[in-house]
């Protein structure tokens, strides 16, 4: 019996990133063999998004990437939990997805938003970040530093952005 790769989890920030500077490819690359799941809570939040930032469409549309729709107890239980503590005025959905499927399923995440990445460390889920991600895809040979350099400086400047402007955003990354 072979063991299947394990899925990555991703919120919408961290592909927003990979879209909004044209790496989903390189997403693909990184992600290997390990498949690429969204739960329905960022597929929603992305449907929204795109209309003011079309290239977020491209993240829909690719084949590549599962939603996943759970509704099973133990899924909405686990969502139900976790929006208790995160959604503030509709926000933050796509966060409760992305943790209770870590959470339930065992699946590792990845979020960009402090406060949700505390939260899955808290909980016991195996949490990363995009640029974690960028990191170890430098160690591994996959990308250079310089490849990186200007996806990193705009994740940078857009985590600096947010946390000045928290009343706007809310808890932010």
């Amino acid at each position: 019996m072979t063991d299947l790769p394990e899925p990555l989890v991703f919120d919408t920030g961290p592909l927003r990133h990979f879209a909004v500077e044209s790496w989903l490819g390189v997403l693909h690359f990184l992600a290997g063999d390990r498949p690429v799941v969204i739960p329905d809570s960022v597929e929603a939040e992305l449907r929204r998004q795109s209309y003011e930032v079309p290239v977020l469409k491209q993240i829909l549309d690719a084949d590549w990437i599962t939603v996943d729709r759970s509704t099973d107890l133990a899924y909405m239980v686990s969502f139900a939990a976790f929006a208790d503590r995160l959604v503030e005025g509709g926000r933050n959905t796509g966060e409760c997805g992305v943790l209770a499927l870590g959470k339930v399923r065992g699946f590792e995440i990845v979020l960009d938003d402090a406060v949700p990445r505390q939260i899955a460390h808290d909980e016991g889920i195996r949490v990363t970040a995009t640029l974690p991600l960028l990191c170890k895809a430098i160690r591994d040979g996959q990308l250079t530093l310089r490849m990186v350099e200007s996806l990193a400086d705009d994740l940078i400047s857009a985590n600096t952005f947010c946390r000045s402007n928290k009343a706007a955003f809310g808890s932010g990354p």
